[in-house]
């Protein structure tokens, strides 16, 4: 079916996730690439090449003043989020940036501000939240299918290069894998459990300063949360929720599930659920329907709860030392 009244994206940052990102918004039919945008002409110029998208900028100015760009997909390194935001912001564009939303709790708070002055929609990138076996579980775990939540734990980690100055090595950019990836089982202990009571973590560093390990504690009226990342290591990256009368299991890697189980009185039941795509494309088809609903915020993942991520992410970050 041809759909006239696309919603037309544009991408700023053209790394690997936005390639994924874009790959994605090619299976939803009411989206289109309308624009792409890096500080490398070249670069950008692939990118179009690659997903067939019209026009290439090799300036991010030049993106946000496009008036046929409708919502900006910011997938830039995280120190740079906060201002690109604000900026597609105040240009009239809707904006979904990647996580973190940024370095500080206050930057965020800017964000979520201008997003309410210029009364245009604005979400952090945190796809999890939209797949579908993550909405069903969540809603399960909700509805008490598994009893009162007592424990969850959760990881997120990887083999890194981490020789010599790079994404992931450099404080200035926010490396380091707290900001990187720690933010996902952060997530869904919040998500599941809200605001933790306590907070106790302990990180190892790189030579440069940003955290390799990093393990935290968080700690509720009558749940703990375990949770673990790091840039040095291969777990399972399954994610534990249990309860009073049983425990629900994402499958392994736990933050693109496409399924999940549920384990009462020794027996185990299976759900699969897939993803359209490598899963990209359910948060975008989330913006869509907000932008379409005239929403500045989705009710799935809101300002709300992108600030007390943020502040949660921050007490940490102190709590060990990052020095951004």
């Amino acid at each position: 079916m041809k759909i006239d009244n696309k919603i037309k994206w544009g991408i700023v940052g053209l790394g690997n996730i936005a390639h994924q990102f874009a790959t994605d918004l090619l299976l939803i039919e009411d989206a289109s690439l309308a624009a792409v945008a890096s500080r490398n002409f070249d670069k950008a110029n692939d990118f179009a090449a690659e997903y067939n998208c019209p026009k290439a900028y090799d300036s991010y100015e030049a993106i946000f003043a496009d008036k046929d760009v409708e919502i900006i997909y910011i997938a830039t390194p995280h120190d740079s989020h906060a201002d690109l935001s604000i900026k597609a912001l105040e240009n009239g564009k809707h904006v979904l940036c990647e996580k973190p939303l940024a370095l500080s709790f206050e930057d965020a708070v800017r964000m979520i501000e201008a997003s309410k002055k210029y009364n245009k929609f604005f979400m952090e990138a945190f796809w999890t939240r939209f797949l579908p076996a993550f909405q069903e579980i969540f809603a399960k775990v909700k509805n008490g299918e598994i009893g009162e939540l007592t424990y969850l734990n959760a990881d997120f980690t990887f083999c890194a290069d981490l020789s010599g100055l790079n994404r992931l090595t450099d404080v200035k950019r926010g490396g380091g894998a707290l900001f990187d990836i720690g933010v996902y089982p952060i997530f869904i202990s919040y998500i599941m459990l809200g605001m933790p009571k306590e907070i106790i973590a302990k990180a190892k560093y790189h030579d440069t300063g940003v955290d390799v390990q990093t393990s935290i504690v968080l700690q509720y009226e009558n749940a703990q949360a375990v949770l673990h990342t790091d840039l040095v290591s291969s777990p399972s990256m399954k994610a534990n929720i249990c309860g009073t009368k049983g425990r629900a299991e994402l499958n392994a890697p736990w933050f693109m599930s496409d399924g999940y189980s549920i384990i009462k009185d020794d027996r185990e039941e299976k759900f699969i659920l897939p993803n359209l795509g490598k899963g990209y494309s359910h948060e975008a088809i989330e913006c869509h329907k907000c932008i379409r609903n005239n929403q500045i915020e989705s009710q799935l993942w809101s300002h709300q709860n992108s600030l007390d991520l943020s502040e949660i992410v921050n007490k940490i970050k102190k709590q060990i030392g990052l020095p951004f």
